[in-house]
């Protein structure tokens, strides 16, 4: 009798065991991507490099306009006066070399105040749809190139987040492959 009690909490812990080891993946950049904030973040970080490339033109139409009135004036300028001018000018230029680099650090701090709270939100929806249909983990599929058979939860991930699924569209032609 003790054998079949301890045989039967084996298997049901076994049973338990392997239920509590769902798994499931997901596509985290179509979800995040599918989120109405991230159209809003994309819209505001595209405003935004386009600012930081009008201010790199700016930057380089003031080093030329200087460039030119140095010319201009470098009959009439005294020999000191020359050479403040010219490390001026090398100045506004080695700023002008050095926006680019400026400018992708400047946008990729923006970029991450945009997607921070939108990769915030999707990783609590995944750990809510996770909580609620009993999954141990959820994987990315992007980062898993093997592993156990699973379920795609980015329809209930989305569904948890409000995010409606377009209509799948259908192949142009005639029909014929």
């Amino acid at each position: 009798m003790k054998k079949l009690i301890v045989a039967s909490v084996m298997a049901i812990s076994f049973l338990g065991a392997s239920a509590q080891n769902k798994i499931g993946y997901i596509n985290t950049e179509e979800v995040m991507s599918a989120m109405p904030e991230a159209e809003k973040a994309n819209a505001e970080l595209q405003e935004y490099q386009e600012s930081l490339a009008k201010q790199g033109q700016e930057k380089a139409q003031d080093a030329e306009a200087k460039a030119a009135q140095f010319v201009k004036d470098s009959a009439t300028l005294s020999g000191s006066m020359k050479e403040i001018k010219r490390n001026e000018i090398i100045k506004l230029y080695q700023e002008v070399e050095n926006w680019q680099q400026i400018a992708q650090q400047q946008y990729s701090q923006k970029a991450q105040q945009k997607v921070a709270p939108i990769q915030a939100k999707a990783r609590e929806a995944i750990q809510a749809v996770a909580k609620e249909n009993g999954y141990a983990y959820i994987l990315d599929i992007n980062s898993v190139i093997v592993g156990p058979p699973g379920d795609d939860v980015v329809a209930l991930v989305k569904k948890k987040l409000g995010i409606k699924d377009a209509a799948p569209k259908k192949p142009a032609g005639n029909g014929k492959p």
